[in-house]
């Protein structure tokens, strides 16, 4: 496109010793339905492209969404000037950017169907079928279900010499079900997250045989127990529901620009701090998450990141060890790294690129073990299933976490369903209290769709997993 090359020739003219501009069209769709009523369809674009120059260790990014070469000249020169103001008040050098090279590329995020080319009418159908499926159960007194599609379209160039041809999709379903009793009201949800899939995802879950799941569970929860008083517990958590722990204990701890303490009033700094790289055990020597932005489906797998970073897979626990962090072209050299990790993205065009968690999992067990085989170990044991509530101090130490389905655990046999529950640990104590992780055949996916990071705020998405992993000695008790 034209408008690429005035955008990088004017940058250059000006002297910026680095610039990139992204064009990017963003459309969104998203239906809610609640008891067999439609509240909400909304179909929406948001189409124009962000400019960032780097002058003299600072950056200045300006935005439109008018096309014409008049407009994008203006917009480089805005971007041209912030740099320049910001150049004078930086803190000594400055910034600097990790190398890189250029690229010329195309990227697709593998799919049969567009989801938007379903007519809408199909889409109310299917979820219509689920939410009379879920009231079909009297007991149940509320149901919803929520779709959201979301296709991202970018040309990237930067005066590298880079030239980005990047289509992303993801989908996301999401239903739940209350059960009402006399004095009580439970939910239970069927939640995957997002999958960078298309239509056909929907059409292989199978949502009818999981509404009816939910719909059951959600009235078992209801008329369950509450956990007492608060003991320690050996913990089972599944793959969905530590996904969301894995997400707040050891994905936002690991994004540079919180280490570096650049991103601190939105959900806090981290006490991953660089002088414990290498030698600090985050968990036990059965742990490993791995970074990897390469991971099938997986919602930061996008080719490239806004940096025009190539995606890449890492270890950021390695045998239990903090071993590297997600880092950007310019927070890695402030390690004295020499390459970028490749986690800068934006939301829309008109938000500036911020350091992200990338898809993030706790590697299978090595050693043959199913759920069952892992609960039949447990004499004494709680098992949790799907996300609920959280709460996670600034420094990202303490934390509390809830679940959508709760089980106790006797004898090696699950014997009870619970409701009301939550866990509280730190880290390193949950990661090092780590004792048995299935293996790679029960490893699922949980695709995040909706992180919250900076200001002005931005949506982020990623993907993390792991298979079902048992906690020893863990806070465990009832909550209101």
């Amino acid at each position: 496109m034209k408008f690429l090359d005035i955008a990088m020739e004017k940058a250059r003219s000006l002297g910026a010793d680095y610039a990139d501009i992204r064009i990017q069209k963003t459309q969104t769709e998203i239906i809610y339905l609640r008891n067999m009523s439609l509240k909400n369809t909304s179909l929406h674009e948001l189409y124009g492209y962000g400019i960032r120059v780097f002058k003299n260790g600072a950056w200045g990014f300006a935005h439109s969404n008018v096309f014409n070469e008049d407009a994008v000249v203006k917009t480089v020169e805005r971007a041209y000037a912030l740099a320049t103001q910001s150049g004078r008040l930086k803190y000594g050098d400055g910034l600097k950017l990790a190398t890189e090279r250029a690229y010329i590329d195309t990227y697709r995020t593998p799919w049969c169907i567009d989801p938007f080319t379903v007519p809408l009418s199909e889409k109310v159908e299917m979820m219509l079928e689920v939410n009379k499926t879920l009231l079909g159960y009297e007991a149940i007194k509320r149901a919803m279900f929520m779709l959201e599609c979301t296709k991202d379209e970018k040309l990237f160039a930067s005066t590298l010499g880079s030239r980005l041809d990047l289509t992303n999709l993801y989908i996301e379903p999401a239903f739940t079900a209350t059960a009402v009793t006399g004095d009580d009201s439970q939910s239970r949800s069927f939640r995957d997250g997002g999958v960078a899939a298309g239509w056909e995802y929907i059409n292989n879950l199978n949502l009818i045989e999981k509404a009816e799941k939910v719909a059951e569970e959600a009235i078992m929860k209801v008329n369950a127990d509450s956990l007492g008083a608060e003991e320690r517990r050996t913990l089972v958590l599944d793959p969905i529901h530590m996904s969301l722990t894995m997400h707040e204990s050891v994905g936002h701890p690991t994004e540079l620009d919180r280490v570096l303490g650049w991103e601190a009033d939105f959900a806090g700094i981290s006490f991953a701090t660089p002088e414990k790289l290498s030698n600090f055990q985050y968990g036990s020597k059965i742990v490993n998450f791995v970074a990897d932005n390469t991971l099938p489906c997986g919602l930061a797998t996008a080719g490239y990141d806004d940096d025009g970073v190539p995606n890449q897979k890492w270890y950021i626990v390695k045998d239990g060890i903090l071993r590297e962090y997600g880092t950007t072209r310019d927070t890695a050299p402030l390690l004295n790294l020499g390459m970028s990790r490749g986690c800068n993205r934006a939301t829309y065009y008109f938000d500036f690129p911020i350091n992200r968690i990338p898809n993030l999992y706790l590697e299978p067990g090595k050693v043959e073990l199913s759920p069952n085989e892992l609960i039949a170990d447990c004499d004494d044991a709680i098992y949790i299933e799907g996300q609920g509530s959280f709460s996670i101090d600034q420094h990202r130490v303490n934390f509390q976490f809830g679940g959508d389905m709760f089980w106790e655990i006797k004898k090696g046999k699950k014997v009870r369903p619970l409701k009301k529950l939550i866990y509280k640990s730190n880290n390193p104590e949950f990661w090092n209290s780590v004792d048995a992780i299935c293996d790679q055949r029960y490893f699922r996916t949980f695709g995040v769709t909706n992180c919250g990071k900076g200001q002005p705020g931005q949506r982020g998405r990623m993907t993390h997993g792991g298979a079902t992993a048992r906690f020893r000695n863990i806070r465990v008790g009832g909550s209101q």
